[in-house]
């Protein structure tokens, strides 16, 4: 019986794959049966990610800085055809407007933007995406949400949609696929060690989201339906995940 949400046959390129969403994502790839190819900055998490993976022989990884243009173009030049690209590796800030420094800019925006881009750029003209490819970008709500502190993060998600819609429209005649991710709180093992948010206030916080807060898993189940040939009449989308927080 076909199955349009499996993955069986398709190798999928996911970063920061070595902690968090997209490690969750790989796994979960994995065990849909795709091949995966992990690439973080993070040897040692990435070696954890492998070790949980669905053995194939073209699972690979890759560990390095994704603001290095060097280890991108190198990477494009190594890894394998890809038929989905999930570009999940990130960086937050919660610097207030009058602290601004152009380091802090610098950085989010060098992870959150320039570095997608630029893996995208190289793995494109190494014609390493296969024809009727996806791309997924971690994007957020906070892209449009307006909260204190979260001007740069905000400004880099909100980069981030208009690259995604540029290449979704430079990439039609290829028919491949460009989608972004906005969920708002995913409660991850980062913020879960946090030692400045007792476990009242995660739960008055949690108290907003109907359905609860979001996991990595919840993210990743959508990444999944956006590699699979189940959502092939998608692109150009900003797919929101608010748990029901914006209908209260």
């Amino acid at each position: 019986m076909n199955n349009p949400y499996s993955l069986v046959g398709k190798t999928i390129l996911i970063t920061g794959a070595a902690s968090g969403i997209g490690k969750c994502t790989a796994v979960e790839c994995s065990k849909m049966g795709a091949s995966v190819v992990l690439v973080d900055s993070n040897s040692e998490g990435l070696d954890a990610t492998m070790s949980l993976l669905i053995k194939h022989d073209t699972n690979r990884f890759f560990a390095g800085n994704l603001t290095d243009e060097k280890f991108l173009s190198d990477l494009a030049e190594q890894t394998l055809e890809l038929d989905g690209v999930f570009l999940c590796a990130g960086v937050s800030d919660t610097t207030p407007v009058k602290f601004f420094t152009k380091e802090k800019i610098d950085r989010v925006f060098g992870v959150n933007v320039t570095s997608p881009a630029m893996t995208l750029r190289y793995l494109l003209s190494k014609k390493k995406i296969r024809k009727c490819g996806s791309l997924v970008w971690m994007s957020s709500y906070g892209a449009e949400q307006v909260e204190s502190g979260l001007g740069i993060y905000a400004a880099s998600k909100s980069a981030v949609n208009g690259l995604m819609r540029t290449y979704a429209k430079e990439l039609l005649p290829r028919q491949i696929r460009s989608n972004s991710i906005m969920p708002m709180m995913i409660r991850t093992e980062l913020l879960s060690t946090l030692t400045n948010i007792s476990e009242e206030d995660w739960k008055k916080q949690e108290a907003k989201y109907p359905l609860g807060f979001g996991s990595p898993l919840d993210v990743a189940y959508m990444a999944i339906f956006l590699f699979s040939d189940a959502s092939r009449w998608i692109t150009g989308a900003q797919l929101k995940m608010d748990g029901g927080s914006t209908l209260i």
